[in-house]
Order: structure tokens, then sequence, then C-alpha cells
């Protein structure tokens, strides 16, 4: 299946696309230096969250998909150096509107879970 979205997203920021089926993405973040909050080494969460979102755009697919909402848990703490893997799932979707399941993980533990709501428009955001 072909990326329709997100297309020129910076991917050493907001994760490599590495599965793409319908309704579904797998994003892999690998965590640098650039990323890192403080001196200990922690990973500032906007870049999972990025990542996510990211894992959840892909899975809905559409050029016109934009996030409208999202409800997220940060679960554990990632640090530099660790590769965060997002799966995304849609779990619903009526009309225009989804919501998208994500959930990310380094290694066997759970570090973020969120549903991200996201509508699909008529035309690009920026051309409203």
């Amino acid at each position: 299946m072909e990326l329709k979205t997100h297309l020129k997203i910076d991917h050493t920021l907001s994760g490599e696309l590495l599965q793409l089926e319908e309704g579904y993405a797998r994003v892999e973040l690998k965590t640098t230096d650039v990323m890192r909050a403080d001196a200990e080494g922690l990973v500032h969460g906007g870049f999972c969250f990025s990542a996510a979102d990211f894992a959840a755009m892909a899975a809905v697919n559409d050029p016109n998909v934009v996030l409208a909402k999202s409800e997220a848990k940060f679960l554990a703490p990632v640090r530099v150096g660790e590769i965060v893997l997002f799966e995304a799932n849609v779990i619903s979707h009526e009309g225009n509107r989804y919501a998208v399941e994500v959930t990310g993980n380094v290694e066997q533990t759970d570090v973020f879970r969120a549903v991200f709501y996201t509508v699909v428009l008529k035309e690009h955001v920026l051309g409203i």
C-alpha cells in the first residue's frame, strides 16, 4: 500500500513508516541526542507524540486528514538511544471521522498510549 499523507515529514524526528495496511500503520522512532530534554538523557515527549501522530495519520492514509483531538498517556520514560515502535489501528470510522488507537513500546515496555480523533477534509486544511 502506498502512503498518501504526510509525504514531506522529517523521518529523523517523526519516525520511519515500517508497515502500512488499510486501517493500520507501524512507525519506528529511533531516538537521538537532538531529542534530549535533560542531562540524564530523557527524550522530550513531543517527539513521541509526533511519531504517534504520524502513525495515526498513516493509518487513515488520506492526503487531507487532520488531527482534531487526542487523548494521550505517557506511560514510561524514553531514553536517548532507545527505539520506540508505534502501532496505529483505526478503531472507528463514521463519515469523514476516524478514531485511531496508537500504542508505543520500547522492547517489551509500554511507553505511550493514545486515541487520535481525525477528520478527512474535502480539501487541504491550508486551502480552506
